[in-house]
């Protein structure tokens, strides 16, 4: 099974950090942000093959130079792959011919940082015979502190607690059926960009052919920005260990 990892996003939100490097390439203790994915995704001994899907003609070019003294990791082919600037589903289309022989492949955003449990994931996709599983999560680790309130008085305080969201929360990692590459490349021809999630997954959930992975309390950051990493250190630090377990 191929992993692609889409690293090829403007990284608007983490400007102006993201003028001079590609969010893969934010530093996280030492190391830029991709080579943890790289690695962790590596480890699952179903995986063969890593896609790396980003602008190599602009900045996205400072990732294949990191990466160029390794052809493999953990003896899994690393593979690099100019995006077309066509939306987060445009973009997968060209992946047509090197997935024409896979069932079904993983997508991760490369801003998603998270020890998720692929295997585990992907039996859930597998048992749920849907077309496309998207990784989800109702708990959130809270940045800041909360105050328990009651009759305008503060009764305590919590810090950084995790709380119940009213919705699950869609994380950028997924894995989907190659059949979803046809759909894409038939609404491209209509318009210039595709959004996987609106464009594509909304009319396949009408059709109760999604299924979701919720990760429980498992710590997901978004890695939007350098700053976002030196607020949450002890979140980084224990998502770094969760990967090397």
């Amino acid at each position: 099974m191929k992993i692609v990892i889409l690293a090829g996003g403007r990284g608007t939100r983490g400007k102006p950090f993201t003028d001079y490097f590609p969010k893969a390439m934010i530093p996280i203790e030492g190391k830029p942000l991709i080579d943890y994915i790289v690695k962790y995704a590596s480890s699952f001994d179903f995986i063969n093959e890593i896609i790396i899907l980003a602008d190599y003609n602009g900045i996205g070019n400072q990732i294949r130079r990191y990466f160029e003294d390794r052809k493999t990791v953990r003896g899994k082919k690393i593979r690099f792959v100019q995006d077309s600037n066509s939306g987060t589903g445009g973009d997968l289309t060209h992946l047509s011919a090197i997935l024409k022989n896979e069932r079904s492949f993983i997508l991760w955003f490369v801003d998603n940082f998270c020890a998720i449990d692929l295997g585990k994931m992907y039996k859930s996709y597998k048992e749920k015979e849907s077309i496309a599983c998207i990784a989800t999560r109702r708990y959130r680790k809270e940045e800041t502190g909360y105050a328990k309130v009651r009759n305008g008085i503060v009764t305590g305080f919590q810090e950084k607690p995790f709380v119940t969201m009213p919705m699950a929360e869609c994380l950028g990692i997924y894995i989907l059926d190659t059949k979803i590459l046809k759909i894409i490349k038939s609404k491209k021809e209509r318009r210039s960009e595709v959004n996987l999630s609106f464009d594509v997954l909304q009319d396949l959930s009408k059709r109760k052919t999604v299924s979701a992975f919720d990760i429980g309390k498992a710590l997901w950051m978004d890695i939007e920005s350098p700053n976002k990493v030196e607020r949450n250190q002890a979140i980084v630090k224990e998502i770094i260990r969760k990967m090397k377990n």
